[in-house]
């Protein structure tokens, strides 16, 4: 059935003060319901003052909540007025209350505490004007404290009426006071809940942020950015360097005025070097605010855009058990930073993608170190021929490739072409890499024939007993009066092509062979050409056929018209990789490419 105007007004309003026959536990009841429908507690003071007014011979009831600082309001109702009587302080500023009031506050840590009073003897300045005349013209004034989180509240009740009526109120004080406490815990649960919500919304979208790339300056700059404006006006990162000195690496400022002072002080500062190198040994950093800030940069008592900093956070950058520097919040609203944890998980994600990124640019740097000393540094220069020579990594997964190539000027003054690869990528095709380059290297050197050269290399690599195996190709080109002789050994390795002089043809050679560290006993064939002046012999590895298109097609079918169209010169090797990765929309393979043109 539907409810009665009446009693529907009722349950969304709260307890009636008028139902006094009803009896107290149902003031209490309805008190305790409508304190689970309220977003701060602060809304049930119409209901708590109403509702203590109904109590036998109360006259004027209020209230009073402070803090640290002072007081942050009164309340006071009678029963002719219509609304209780609120009064704060002005913006930014707090009262401090009186001695006797605090002492009862910190009695009242742990729950409420009653405490009577003679009317007649209570402090004029917290309860001015008419509402305290009404308090001080009552016989008896209780007063319940009690906490409210970390501020602390009290309930006045004046009793103009029998001593034997004060312990029952007493005991309803201590109720009501309960319900409060009740309702301000819940809602402080709630307010955490969302809050922390928030903040790991915050630190899962950061974290997804630096950890979408791994270039150091990229992931110092989102750091910034991040943290300004969502979590403060500014922010400042600092690493140390290899003397051990701080050293500002990126900073982000709301204001776009004060990018360029904020650069200069966290460059500059003296003081905040001492103040970052102090939080950086701390286990959870530092919050600097008030005196903290004395003779620093910062705070009402600076110049300049440090002046509407109120509060200084810094979290030391910490990963993988080393510091890495610090990370420095500039907060204007001193308010609500007090949350460390979640400072300090922010500047644990950021360190975290620092240090990783730091340690890919390291490995990164170490890789190519390393695939610089398995290539030749630069190719001889041989009359009557044109070299070059280029490689591209098309795999980024720092790992060594093992594509290899090199040129060899023999004692006589022949040169020798080598190229090749090993399967697979790592230390190990590092090592079969370096294994391969160097066996055919001497061996060409010392006059060897390209067909032995492979076979010597094979029974090499049979005996290191590697699972991999490895491809390569040796051209011995011998000069002639007309061209270039050119004696061809191959293993297993993509076949080369020679390049007209004038590009218009383009031909494949039938060079042929089993691969290396397969067959113990494999012999290398020889095959023979004559390059005349202007062709050119085009050697590359297999990742230059498999790139492949975004249509699907590979490299390979476009590979004799690329040819065609890098034309002659020192940079033709270079002209064709390039073709290629143009090309590619799929393939992680290394290319080589190695190009011997005789002169028109």
């Amino acid at each position: 059935m539907p409810e009665e105007p009446e009693q529907a007004e009722r349950d969304v309003h709260g307890p009636d003060p008028g139902r006094v026959a009803d009896g107290w536990p149902a003031e209490l009841h309805g008190l305790w319901l409508a304190a689970n429908g309220v977003q701060d507690v602060t809304d049930l003071a119409h209901l708590v003052y109403r509702a203590l007014l109904t109590q036998p011979g109360a006259v004027v009831a209020g209230g009073v909540r402070w803090d640290a600082r002072g007081l942050i309001y009164s309340r006071t109702l009678t029963a002719a007025m219509t609304a209780p009587d609120t009064r704060r302080p002005p913006a930014g500023e707090r009262r401090p209350v009186g001695e006797e009031i605090r002492r009862h506050g910190d009695a009242a840590a742990d729950g409420p505490v009653v405490i009577e009073h003679d009317g007649s003897a209570l402090d004029a300045s917290l309860w001015p004007g008419e509402p305290g005349q009404a308090f001080r013209a009552a016989g008896t004034v209780l007063e319940c404290v009690f906490p409210l989180g970390t501020d602390r509240a009290a309930l006045w009740l004046g009793l103009d009426s029998r001593p034997e009526d004060v312990p029952a109120v007493r005991t309803r004080l201590e109720q009501v006071a309960e319900i409060l406490m009740a309702s301000n815990h819940r809602l402080l649960v709630h307010r955490a809940h969302e809050r922390r919500q928030v903040e790991d919304a915050f630190l899962a979208e950061a974290s997804l942020q630096m950890d979408s790339s791994l270039d150091v300056e990229e992931t110092l700059r989102r750091v910034a950015r991040l943290a300004v404006p969502a979590m403060a006006e500014g922010c400042v990162v600092h690493l140390f360097g290899a003397d051990g000195s701080l050293a500002p690496v990126a900073s982000a400022h709301v204001a776009a005025p004060a990018q360029d002072w904020l650069a200069e002080v966290s460059l500059h500062d003296a003081w905040l070097g001492k103040a970052l190198r102090g939080a950086s040994e701390r286990a959870e950093g530092a919050l600097l605010r008030g005196a903290d800030l004395s003779g620093g940069p910062f705070g009402p008592g600076s110049e300049g855009h440090g002046a509407a900093v109120r509060v200084v956070s810094v979290s030391p950058l910490r990963a993988r058990g080393r510091t890495l520097g610090t990370l420095t919040f500039l907060h204007h609203n001193a308010e609500g930073v007090e949350n460390l944890r979640m400072l300090g998980d922010l500047a644990g994600r950021a360190a975290l993608a620092i240090d990783t990124s730091t340690l890919y640019e390291q490995r990164r740097r170490h890789v190519e170190i390393l695939q610089r000393h398995l290539l030749p540094r630069e190719l001889p220069e041989v009359p009557g021929l044109v070299l070059s020579s280029a490689y591209e990594v098309a795999d980024d997964s720092l790992e060594v490739g093992g594509d290899f190539y090199d040129a060899v000027v023999t004692a006589d003054g022949r040169l020798a072409l080598i190229i090749g690869d090993v399967c697979g990528r790592g230390a190990e095709a590092a090592a079969l890499t370096g294994l391969a380059r160097h066996t055919l290297r001497t061996l060409l050197e010392d006059g060897t024939a390209p067909g032995q050269a492979l076979a010597r290399l094979n029974r090499a690599l049979i005996a290191e007993r590697s699972s991999r195996f490895v491809t390569a190709l040796v051209a011995l080109l011998i000069p002639v009066s007309d061209g270039w002789e050119v004696e061809l050994a191959n293993a297993g390795h993509p076949r080369p092509v020679v390049r007209s002089a004038d590009g218009t043809v383009v031909e494949e050679l039938k060079a042929g062979g089993v691969l290396l560290g397969v067959m113990p006993r494999a012999e290398y064939a020889p095959f023979r050409l004559t390059l005349g002046r202007g062709e050119s012999l085009v050697l590359f590895t297999d990742g230059l056929l498999e790139a492949r298109g975004a249509d699907g097609s590979f490299f390979e079918e476009r590979l004799a018209g690329a040819v065609r169209r890098i034309g002659q010169g020192p940079s033709a090797a270079d002209r064709l990789v390039s073709l290629a990765s143009e090309f590619r929309a799929a393939g992680d393979d290394d290319t080589a490419v190695l190009i011997a043109e005789v002169r028109e």
